[in-house]
């Protein structure tokens, strides 16, 4: 079987089979393609199904010694493993031996909040830099959907003229396709409805929500751009980005009495252990606080 085919089935698992995300597809097909070209050059040969499921410890190890010198860290050395070994079961089946090999150790950082007083400065300081009044409307919604329902920036843009118009909740399809409820504030649904009245390109119930400058799709790097530029102007953290808005919600929320369960609801997330990760950025948060206040900290 050529490699191609390989390549397209995985690709073919991954988005129908699997639904996985855009982004995900695309980053763990690179993945294989890196894989099997190596393999290619590494045996000098096609690489077919029965040369994957005969793929060695060595082999796997080389492979991501190739990668290090090509300057990946820890993380994404443990993330390219986790992919290929995906890649491999699935090329093998049921009966696929993927070899053990051991990933880097990695250290999961703390996600980094930024306050309310500088989440507001920044979508201001985006909204009143935007070349035409609706576009300033536009980015100043997206940014108050991000910190004040804790959406992922790609689940924003995913909202389509369907969502309108507004009520006190607001359906969300997250990761892998599951749906999730979150509660609309005030202030985001008259965001919301300041953006549609301004702009210019009618609002079906299949077009996306947030429009770009000429009406296709908005898209989220021109979102990351504006927060970049903003946090530079603002002398904001390196760490602020429109995914810092999602943690500023979660841990403003925990910090405010929010029970876990509930938070792990809102913020979509699969497992319970992704959220509690934000108990141990409020106990930081309050370490910071108590080491610039305390007089014998």
């Amino acid at each position: 079987m050529p490699s191609p085919d390989l390549i397209e089935r995985w690709r073919h698992h991954l988005s129908l089979d699997r639904r996985r995300s855009t982004h995900t597809v695309r980053a763990y097909v690179a993945t294989a393609e890196r894989l099997v070209a190596f393999l290619e050059s590494h045996h000098g040969e096609q690489v077919t199904a029965a040369l994957l499921a005969q793929i060695s410890q060595a082999d796997l190890r080389a492979f991501l010694t190739a990668r290090r010198m090509d300057g990946i860290g820890n993380l994404s050395a443990a993330r390219e493993l986790s992919a290929v070994r995906g890649f491999l079961h699935f090329i093998g089946g049921e009966e696929a031996r993927v070899p053990l090999l051991k990933g880097p150790r990695t250290k999961r950082g703390l996600p980094r909040p930024i306050s309310p007083d500088e989440a507001v400065a920044l979508a201001q300081d985006i909204a009143e830099g935007a070349r035409e009044p609706w576009i300033g409307a536009r980015d100043w919604a997206v940014l108050l959907l991000l910190y004040g329902a804790g959406l992922r920036i790609g689940e924003a843009m995913g909202l389509t003229g369907a969502v309108l118009p507004l009520s006190e909740t607001l359906r969300v399809t997250g990761k892998r396709n599951k749906m999730r409820v979150v509660p609309l504030l005030p202030q985001v649904s008259a965001a919301i409805d300041a953006y549609v009245a301004l702009c210019p390109y009618p609002m079906t119930r299949d077009e996306m929500l947030f429009r770009g400058a000429r009406g296709g799709p908005l898209s989220p790097a021109l979102i990351r751009r504006a927060v970049q530029g903003a946090r530079g102007r603002l002398g904001l953290s390196d760490r602020t980005t429109p995914h810092a808005l999602r943690h500023s919600f979660a841990t403003h929320l925990l910090g405010r009495g929010a029970d876990l369960r509930s938070l792990q609801e809102l913020l979509g997330h699969a497992s319970l252990s992704s959220t509690q990760v934000y108990t141990q950025v409020d106990a930081a948060h309050l370490m910071d606080v108590y080491r610039n206040a305390h007089p014998r900290a």
